[in-house]
């Protein structure tokens, strides 16, 4: 009966590396009936969440993951910002390896590991999961190279083992600071400026759906090798995407168009302040560059797999300004710095 009792245990508790960021801490108040151990830099906002403050750069094969049957890996570098650029395949790949390592050393099978959109590039037609990898950066370089290695680790010995890739599109939410929260800031103080005539579209994700599929993995544990684009359909092109903004502030944006070519221009000027005064800026020519390409992906896939997104995004997004620029915010709320 005790061994019953250990197996049972085992089965109903899941690790999460990186639970204490955005996704983590969304995905931890959704598991209440859950076990769940997370692993992170810092202390989760859940104090009821049992957590070792770690860093996977690190072998982890001191650490005691207490019967957990399976692991997600939320854990990454993925600001467009980060110095040295080392740190990008320190985390995401080294990182990826020790944590396949111990997962080795102590019998664990399930894994969910979210990558990016990222590995397809930018201005892509649509992709799904099959199509041609073509990223641009280090961070998709990065994210590249961690699924590469979990496809090694899952062939070498495939029997019995459950992988999920999740690979979200930009993720909002509430208590999100990155590229749509400066979007939403900058369009409800009154200071938005549209670069282009706005007609390229942009996939997006609403926290609380992402987190309500990594749920529904958890639970499902399917076997084999998987793969999951996640997006929130339909996509909205930035003129729509400002109505449904406009809609749900209720507020009216100033109809001002500028020329592509200014606002690289501008990007650039922003760069080179940032160079001289050594800050970060909410502008600049990475961020004009994402701005006016297209980040359209297909997630027919995952919404053709019995999964309900609880949300739409509409509601996402309503529920997203009500919560930054309507309801009354206290001083101690936690925010997440993300792109």
């Amino acid at each position: 009966l005790k061994k019953l009792f250990l197996m049972q245990k085992k089965n109903n508790k899941a690790c999460i590396i990186g639970g204490s960021g955005f996704v983590g801490t969304n995905l931890t108040k959704i598991l209440e009936n859950q076990e769940v151990l997370i692993i992170d830099k810092r202390k989760p906002r859940n104090s009821h969440v049992k957590s070792i403050m770690y860093d996977i750069r690190n072998s982890l094969q001191s650490l005691d993951f207490e019967n957990s049957n399976t692991l997600v890996l939320l854990a990454a570098e993925h600001r467009d910002d980060v110095h040295p650029i080392s740190l990008y395949y320190d985390v995401n790949v080294k990182g990826t390896k020790n944590v396949l390592d111990k997962m080795d050393d102590v019998g664990i099978k399930n894994l969910i590991f979210t990558s990016s959109v990222a590995v397809y590039g930018l201005n892509k037609e649509n992709p799904m999961e099959f199509h041609a990898v073509d990223p641009f950066n280090h961070y998709g370089k990065s994210k590249l190279q961690a699924e590469k290695v979990i496809r090694d680790w899952y062939e070498k010995d495939p029997k019995g083992k459950s992988v999920t890739i999740i690979r979200p599109t930009v993720i909002f939410g509430e208590g999100n600071r990155g590229n749509v929260y400066n979007l939403l800031k900058q369009i409800s103080s009154g200071k938005f400026l549209m670069i282009g005539r706005g007609q390229n579209k942009k996939s997006m994700a609403y926290v609380g759906n992402v987190v309500a599929f990594i749920k529904q993995r958890l639970e499902l544990a399917e076997k084999g090798y998987n793969v999951f684009n996640y997006v929130d359909k339909p996509d909205l092109t930035m003129t729509s995407l400002l109505a449904v903004i406009e809609k749900s502030l209720n507020k009216k944006i100033p109809p001002i168009q500028i020329p592509v070519w200014l606002g690289f221009l501008g990007g650039y000027g922003f760069d080179f302040l940032a160079f001289l005064t050594r800050t970060k800026l909410a502008v600049s020519s990475v961020r004009v560059k994402k701005f006016i390409a297209t980040t359209q992906f297909d997630a027919s896939k995952v919404h053709s797999s019995g999964f309900k997104a609880p949300f739409s995004l509409e509601e996402g997004l309503d529920r997203t300004l009500n919560y930054e620029f309507v309801q009354e915010r206290s001083d101690n709320e936690e925010v997440f710095f993300t792109e």
